[in-house]
């Protein structure tokens, strides 16, 4: 009897203090997206463009890219926004240069949110992670408070 009255009590109060709604709730739908990989010289930026769906707190964002069919690196890009992407900005290979090369949705001068419309873009590193022609690369954004997955782009360099 106090075995079943301790389930019941348990059952309620994840109910009733709201764990189970943290745990249902879905992530922002990004409806559609758009990717960009340019490559000439030691330029090789990817842009993203948050078309339409959600707007996104980009806190609450991280990046995964990877490049290991390319040139063997896989990484994530954390801690957004950011202006530079030092050790404390990715977690695995140092395959970026530095973030944002011609601004975008990422960077801190950036109001904080991803709006349909707007750009995010940043540049990996051509010592790093040297990309040929038509090699393919994923990005994935992530939503980090319900880790699912918002943006998925397959970019093949131009």
């Amino acid at each position: 009897m106090v075995a079943i009255v301790v389930i019941l009590a348990a059952t309620v109060s994840v109910f009733t203090l709201g764990i189970a709604d943290d745990i249902n709730r879905p992530g922002p739908l990004v409806a559609q997206s758009s990717g960009e990989l340019v490559s000439g010289g030691t330029n090789q930026i990817v842009r993203l463009t948050h078309i339409a769906g959600d707007s996104l707190t980009v806190s609450n964002l991280e990046i995964v890219v990877d490049a290991q069919d390319a040139c063997g690196g896989k990484s994530r890009i954390v801690n957004l926004p950011t202006n530079t992407l030092g050790p404390e900005n990715y977690n695995g290979d140092d395959i970026f240069d530095y973030f944002s090369p011609d601004g975008g949705q990422l960077d801190t001068s950036a109001d904080g949110t991803w709006e349909p419309g707007e750009t995010a873009s940043f540049r990996l590193a051509s010592g790093e992670c040297e990309l040929n022609s038509d090699d393919k690369i994923t990005v994935r954004v992530i939503h980090t408070p319900t880790r699912s997955v918002v943006i998925q782009e397959s970019l093949i360099t131009t």
